[in-house]
């Protein structure tokens, strides 16, 4: 493993920089044995430098507690294990901020990710040369089969590169660095206007922009994100486009304080969204026309969006990840 960079100024070199890798779960256990030996390899081998301390914190969001035995059979002094009951990925991202209580650093891996070499160590090499609140670095797609041509054409799983350094002004929190002697000077935690739904990553980043927060990009710190059969579809596709439009409206809302202000957030989503349910809907045409599979999967992608951006400005609500019953619902507070 290459060598870290030197401890940002400030931090004594008789005060190791103590990190916590935090990994939200809900009822994988397969995932997480997996995933954890991989871990705890990264926490060590950044700890192997006397300057820092790594630990794994496994954050279980069943209520039954059915990720304990799976930690328990690594029984390793750098591995803890919380049960957070209250359901939701904001409330499971903020008990790990609570039990951070004395790192310096936290960083989160989501249960079915699986960390490249020089994961964490390159998201605290960037953290020293930047001075950031927020470190961001690259999610890669691994699929468990054969693509739908269609889903291929449309590039729906690639996500975004960019030089490490960049500043960004949004992030997910699949693989993410936070300075928490940062996040808690500007008092930012995670929440969201969705529910069971997602968007609480997109929230918590923005905030910490507008409250002045610096944020930038990790090229070098990569995880790989598995690719089940059952997201492999075009209807999953399809669903997850319209989930994405709807939470950018209601993220918006959620952030907009005043109900003027918000009345003109909830026009110019509805017309955003008729203006990109327009455009998908010729693009997914012209794609027909001239026997284009990408133009016809990111027209129909686009025009799903633009229908979750409508749905969105008038209130409805997508729950990405309920656990029984309807995903759809109405929004409860006037975000």
């Amino acid at each position: 493993m290459t060598a870290l960079q030197p401890a940002p100024a400030g931090v004594l070199p008789t005060e190791p920089v103590r990190i916590t890798v935090a990994v939200p779960t809900f009822r994988r256990p397969g995932d997480l044995r997996a995933g954890l030996p991989m871990l705890l390899q990264h926490a060590r081998e950044v700890s192997a430098d006397s300057r820092y301390v790594a630990d794994v914190l496994i954050v279980d969001n069943d209520p039954e507690g059915s990720a304990e035995a799976v930690v328990a059979e690594f029984a390793a002094s750098d591995l803890r294990y919380v049960c957070e009951p209250t359901p939701g990925i904001a409330a499971v991202r903020n008990r790990a901020l609570d039990e951070a209580t004395g790192a310096r650093l936290l960083a989160f891996i989501d249960d079915d990710e699986r960390p490249e070499p020089r994961w964490l160590a390159s998201l605290v090499d960037t953290w020293v040369g930047s001075g950031a609140a927020l470190v961001s670095g690259r999610i890669l797609a691994d699929y468990a089969g054969e693509l739908d041509p269609w889903i291929r054409a449309g590039d729906f799983f690639v996500r975004r590169s960019m030089p490490t350094g960049t500043a960004i002004d949004v992030a997910a929190a699949g693989n993410l660095l936070l300075d928490l002697d940062q996040i808690r000077a500007f008092g930012v935690r995670f929440e969201s206007p969705l529910g069971m739904g997602a968007g609480e990553d997109t929230i918590f980043s923005r905030a910490l922009v507008r409250a002045g927060a610096r944020m930038v990009w990790c090229n070098e710190s990569a995880a790989v994100d598995f690719v089940p059969l059952s997201r492999m579809t075009r209807r999953w596709v399809l669903t997850r486009a319209w989930s994405h439009g709807n939470a950018t409206v209601l993220v918006d809302l959620w952030l907009t304080p005043g109900r003027l202000a918000r009345a003109r957030v909830r026009a110019r989503g509805l017309g955003r969204g008729v203006l990109r349910l327009g455009g998908g809907a010729a693009r997914w045409g012209l794609g027909v026309a001239v026997r284009s599979p990408r133009h016809q999967a990111r027209g129909l992608r686009a025009l799903m969006r633009g229908a979750g951006m409508i749905g969105g400005a008038c209130g409805l609500v997508f729950e990405e990840y309920a656990r029984g019953g309807r995903r759809l619902r109405w929004a409860r507070r006037s975000a």
